[in-house]
């Protein structure tokens, strides 16, 4: 029989995890480090309650058994490793030692018996492993096409189908795919969508020749910086953002920092679009073909960097 303090004390650390996931909720979504912050942080719970900041918290702030040991405790929940490969934000940490404090270090626990905290602790996972297995089991972006329709109209699909849950790095494959398509004899870089360019000592996302491609979901005054960077060296920058308003943003930001005439603006829709139609051209292929082939490669690229492997495309 469940006493009364343990129906309490489970209503409110409820309460508490879920106040919690509000808070880290960024941009109408909860970051997969959270999720598994969340875990491992119930995790320690669960093997030691209550706790104390020295013993589950390290000097640099970061939780005990969030990198190294991170994809054994998520395969110990049935959340396979591939949700995360590990968890590299200051921010999953910062919000890990938050919830810690929340339940005050397991001391919201820890007047309960063993078998009542066991049972709380396993629901409190359940919710964080329940936000995990829903993320997985997102869809691949199916888009149905229209062969009637002009090559800019399909990849307009693609880019507005991706708005909402690509945070760029449907984009930057896509260009990526694009060029390895176009320059078969070249090697095109691939990287996590994610890798900063300072992080890599990188010129920009891709660079052939003395050519460097910038690409981005939303222009930023930071990203016309790095072009201005380029320029001072030699470099012609080619910035691609999703057509309208973005492009127009890409254009005003240029202007601003000085070097309108000297970096190409243009959208991510035109250019793969401009690349389908050449292409078909040159090989005596129809748009569709040639689209399909891009795909194709966009998924391989996705897949040799990615994680979130749901951003994988299929075009019927």
């Amino acid at each position: 029989m469940v006493s009364s303090q343990a129906h309490k004390t489970k209503s409110e650390v409820e309460s508490i995890l879920k106040e919690w996931l509000e808070s880290c909720t960024r941009g109408g979504k909860i970051s997969r480090n959270t999720v598994a912050i969340g875990i491992v942080v119930l995790d320690h719970l669960r093997r030691r309650c209550p706790t104390s900041k020295d013993a589950v918290v390290s000097q640099g702030g970061e939780i005990t058994g969030a990198r190294s040991g991170l994809g054994s405790i998520l395969e110990d929940y049935s959340v396979p490793s591939s949700y995360l490969k590990e968890v590299t934000t200051r921010q999953g940490h910062q919000d890990g030692q938050r919830l810690f404090e929340q339940l005050r270090w397991g001391k919201k626990l820890s007047a309960l018996s063993d078998t009542e905290r066991e049972r709380i602790l396993q629901a409190l996972i359940h919710v964080l492993t329940t936000l995990a297995t829903d993320w997985l089991k997102r869809q691949n972006l199916k888009l149905e096409i229209d062969r009637r329709h002009a090559p800019v109209t399909w990849v307009n699909l693609i880019v507005e189908s991706a708005k909402q849950r690509s945070g760029g790095i449907v984009e930057q494959h896509l260009v990526g795919a694009k060029l390895e398509r176009r320059f078969k004899e070249m090697k095109v870089p691939n990287y996590p969508a994610h890798a900063g360019d300072s992080q890599t000592v990188r010129a920009g996302d891709f660079a052939i020749s003395k050519l460097v491609y910038h690409v981005t979901a939303a222009p930023s005054r930071n990203v016309l910086k790095k072009c201005a960077a380029n320029v001072k060296v030699g470099l012609h920058p080619i910035l691609l953002v999703p057509g309208g308003e973005q492009e127009n943003k890409a254009k005003v930001l240029a202007q601003d920092e000085g070097i309108d005439k000297e970096v190409t603006i243009t959208s991510i829709e035109d250019f793969v679009a401009l690349n389908i139609i050449e292409v078909a051209a040159e090989e005596g292929k129809d748009f569709f073909s040639v689209l399909q082939e891009i795909v194709s490669i966009y998924n391989k690229r996705l897949n040799e960097v990615e994680t979130d492997l749901s951003l994988q495309i299929e075009v019927r």
